[in-house]
């Protein structure tokens, strides 16, 4: 896309006499009217300006003036006597005139790829405005912003009258969206729709996404149980191969060959709006094992001719689609090829070699290793490593400061031989970055995340938005790959038919699935591409959607959709989405009875209680925070009855802002406000059951440590809160969504939010039983006293507070490894604690698999002191590191801390200075 070294045309050649005026000014006085005439200018030497993408843009700019009324004219040369209102110049940066209006405006045009610029001058006298690009996707953003500007704005040409120039650039190189075909009863229609990926891309490239993925075998994990295989094993619903006779069984050719040119389409539609295409091929198991309904079968294949007929295939796709730029690549056991088969991962690659092209090779984290990334690298094409960005689901927007313990390598545990690897030693890297941080890897990272916490309701936050827009840059990460909403939608076999967005209401309904996130998507990806963009930009959709009520949808939606992340990182009962669905929750129950749950992936007894955060070394679970509440010590992490505080906050500040939203609109039948209204009433709803339920496993565990009746009862009053909570949202939800909402065949992966009550009912029942009948769980110790047991419950109930801790810390911009790196602390101990008792220093390398190391900080000359040794700073890794800090009163607070409404990475991260070269 980069087109920095073309040639320059000369000021004269494109401006013939034109002179450029001495002074700008902005684009004002342009009200709508009849006779409103725009001039769009584009010189056809401008390489910038006459790649396809741009001559897209420049078109969807047309259009969207058109529609507004607007008289529009394209021209490729400046005539001073053209009456228009409004001259828009769409040129690359390096062109002249668009040097001297960034000149005049003072303006300093970022040399960068993707980068725009906005800028109004006077020419002759005309107002002007420029949308510049350093490249032509920097180019396809300016001129789309426009577009945009023209479309939501109250007159068409109001979003025109700039305040000043606009520069952006991107904060990450890549912000990619992943949709996924599963089901070949939800998917193949919008698979083989033309319309719906040329609206689609249009979208996406206005909200500056610039990579699309459109995976296939992510059906399944494994190849047992399989019904619906379409696309599972992508190559022989593709191409015939010459050689090979290969098929899959009962699939006609001619629908074989149509999804061949499908898939070229899709790709070349995507490179026209300026996204780049990737294709991710998560399969490439060719048998199905204790499948008798499989839809389709594979013949042809035996293990010898596997890997050859794989590359083969891959060639064949890439030459049949030139537009595919990058691969994604599942290289664990669950791509149906035993972990350590080097010599097939060898193979395939070559099939991206042989097409002649560069192809970014793109590395799915699970199971790799040093030997598998330089198979890769020794093709000579980009590789990069996607982990999981917090399992299979959305956590809070910073990279985990550390993972369960049961993602650690397993010790005394037999290992299937299949995934010795990713079960084995290299286990740590299931779910996170593991040790892929090293300094001067010669292979890119980005992460991704995965539809494990949302799928179905509404989401968008700009302040959470922007803060995981800024952590994706973690450690020299380049960006992100998003799971689209309503990802694996009838997966396993599940798809049934009536709309991926299963409204039962037909009105509810978008023509386009996606339409239904238009203001998700806007969030995500414009805040991607620039963190503190202008919040106009997400403003004006929600001005034109909801009129006066705007401001109060977005708070409104902002609050709610910092819930279920909230919800994710401090419970983590299973890392599999498989298993743990958060928005519509499989109740995990309290009391151990012994029977099987859906959460395996759980340390034992498999209790709400004792599941561990995702982020341990900062989220305490039930039963830790209730041993730390009747004996102490504190620890600082944040426990479950702030967690509880904080939803509740958020729910508060939803439920409120939500009748802000309905007091202003006058139609409240409007699908847009009535599927604004239920997401945000249900996602309300789970905060108040998640809190509720979080206090009632604190109560609930300090009546199994003491026998209190009190703290029994307590926690079945909250109990039945929580019911009562659910029952609230599962009533908002009848009606609306459909009865079985399917993303597998399992309970816990269909149905209705009303279909789980049965399980919390259930449960409140064996607790109610502990009033007669205690359990064996039950113990009453006797060290611990009668007012500490009190003071436990009412901290349970009550609202947790932390004094405010003034502090001060200055984090070194760079050590050298081998060297010592000094860390210094001070801080004003806060009104009603007169002593900080203790501070430590929690610390390690960027390097998930490892355990923080913590030693006490020696207090001199007014601060806190501690000294990484260079023994351990001589490593391959960056250093990551936080406070602990313990004040007298049972007091003690993390430093820097966490705020769900100001959220930002809870840790420091100091990076390793390259070594110089001589």
């Amino acid at each position: 896309m980069n087109r920095r070294g073309a040639p320059k045309i000369g000021r004269r050649k494109f401006l013939g006499n034109a002179v450029l005026a001495s002074g700008l000014g902005l684009v004002k006085g342009l009200a709508p009217s009849s006779t409103t005439k725009v001039g769009i200018l584009v010189d056809p030497e401008d390489p910038v300006a006459g790649a396809a993408p741009a001559k897209w843009a420049a078109a969807e700019l047309e259009n969207s003036l058109s529609k507004r009324g607007v008289a529009v004219n394209r021209h490729t040369r400046f005539d001073r006597h053209a009456e228009f209102d409004l001259w828009i110049v769409v040129s690359g940066t390096n062109r002249t005139l668009a040097r001297q209006l960034l000149q005049k405006a003072g303006v300093v045009m970022p040399k960068h790829d993707e980068s725009l610029a906005l800028v109004s001058g006077k020419l002759y006298g005309k107002d002007v405005l420029l949308a510049g690009g350093w490249d032509e996707r920097g180019l396809v953003y300016a001129v789309l912003e426009l577009a945009d500007r023209v479309q939501y704005s109250s007159a068409p040409l109001d979003g025109l009258r700039l305040s000043g120039p606009v520069i952006e650039q991107p904060a990450n190189a890549v912000r990619a969206i992943d949709r996924c075909f599963v089901s070949n009863v939800e998917d193949k229609p919008w698979y083989n729709d033309r319309d719906f990926w040329q609206a689609y891309f249009s979208m996406l490239a206005a909200q500056r996404f610039n990579r699309f993925c459109l995976s296939f075998g992510l059906a399944y994990d494994f190849t047992r149980n399989i019904t619906d295989c379409y696309f599972h094993f992508a190559y022989p619903f593709l191409i015939a191969v010459p050689g090979y006779d290969v098929r899959a069984v009962g699939l006609p050719d001619e629908e074989r060959n149509r999804n061949l040119q499908m898939l070229r389409f899709i790709s070349n539609e995507a490179a026209a709006r300026g996204l780049d295409f990737q294709l991710g091929l998560w399969t490439h198991a060719y048998e199905w094992h204790d499948s008798p309904h499989a839809n389709y079968t594979i013949s042809g294949l035996t293990p010898e001719t596997h890997a050859g007929y794989c590359r083969d295939a891959l060639r064949a796709v890439l030459d049949a689609c030139p537009a595919i730029r990058s691969l994604a690549l599942r290289i664990h056991g669950e791509s149906g090829v035993p972990e350590g088969s080097y010599d097939f991962w060898k193979t395939l690659f070559s099939g991206a070699t042989a097409s002649g092209r560069t192809v970014e090779i793109n590395l799915h984290a699970k199971g790799i290793d040093q030997r598998m990334i330089d198979l890769a690298l020794a093709t000579g094409m980009p590789v990069t490593v996607s982990p999981k960005y917090w399992a299979e689901h959305r956590g809070l927007p910073y990279h985990q400061a550390s993972i369960r313990e049961l993602e650690k390598p397993p010790r005394n545990r037999q290992v299937n031989e299949f995934f010795s690897l990713s079960s084995g030693a290299r286990s740590f890297l299931r779910y996170g970055y593991g040790d892929l941080h090293e300094v001067g890897r010669r292979y890119g990272i980005y992460s991704r995340i995965w539809p494990g916490t949302e799928r179905v309701l509404l989401w968008g936050d700009p302040v959470t938005a922007a803060a995981y827009a800024r952590d994706m840059q973690f450690c020299g990460e380049s960006g992100v790959d998003l799971f689209e909403p309503l990802a694996f939608k009838g997966r396993r076999g599940s798809g049934i038919p009536g709309g991926r967005c299963a409204y039962a209401d037909p009105s509810l309904r978008p023509k386009f699935d996606w339409e239904k996130f238009l203001y998700t998507y806007r969030v995500w990806g414009r805040h991607l591409y620039n963190p503190d963009t202008d919040p106009d930009v997400y403003r004006r959709f929600l001005r034109k959607e909801f009129r006066t009520a705007a401001p109060a949808v977005e708070s409104a939606l902002a609050n709610a959709s910092r819930i279920l992340p909230l919800v994710t990182t401090a419970y983590g009962p299973s890392a599999a989405n498989n298993n743990y669905w958060p928005e519509i929750y499989t109740n995990m129950p309290i009391i151990d009875t012994g029977e099987k749950t859906v959460y395996s992936d759980t340390p034992s007894p498999r209790t709400f209680g004792n599941a561990s955060s995702f982020d341990p070394e900062l989220f305490s679970n039930a039963n830790e925070f209730a041993q730390e509440l009747l004996q102490g010590p504190p620890s600082g992490k944040f426990s479950p009855i702030e967690v509880a505080q904080w939803l509740e906050d958020l729910t508060g500040d939803a439920k409120k802002h939500l009748a802000g939203v309905k007091s202003k609109t006058e139609d409240q039948n409007s699908p847009e406000f009535r599927r604004l209204a239920t997401d945000v009433e249900i996602q309300s709803g789970l905060g108040l059951f998640f809190a509720a339920k979080f206090r009632c496993a604190v109560l609930y565990a300090i009546f199994a440590r003491t026998g209190n009746r009190t703290a029994l009862d307590e926690a079945l009053n909250a109990y039945h809160r929580a019911r009562a909570a659910w029952a609230g949202l599962a009533e908002q939800a009848r009606g609306v969504y459909v009865p079985d909402i399917t993303y597998g065949p399992e309970k816990n992966l269909r149905g209705h939010w009303l279909d789980r009550l049965a399980g919390i009912d259930d449960d409140i029942a064996e607790m109610e039983k502990r009033r007669q009948n205690p359990g064996p769980e039950i113990r009453s110790d006797q060290n611990i006293q009668a007012d500490q047991v009190r003071r436990a419950i009412q901290a349970a109930l009550g609202k947790p507070s932390r004094p405010p801790l003034r502090w001060k810390h200055v984090p070194a911009q760079h050590f050298q490894a081998g060297a010592p790196l000094d860390i210094q602390l001070e801080i004003d101990p806060p009104k009603g604690t007169s002593n900080i008792s203790a501070v430590r220093l929690h610390y390690r390398h960027v390097n998930q698999a490892e355990n923080y190391s913590v030693e006490e900080m020696k207090y001199s000359g007014a601060r806190y002191q501690k000294s990484i040794p260079g023994t351990y700073t001589q490593s391959p890794y960056h250093m990551q590191y936080f406070f602990e800090v313990l004040g007298d009163n049972n007091t003690a607070w993390l430093l820097p801390g966490y705020d769900p409404n100001q959220p930002r990475q809870p840790y420091f991260v100091v990076q390793q200075q390259k070594a110089s070269r001589d």
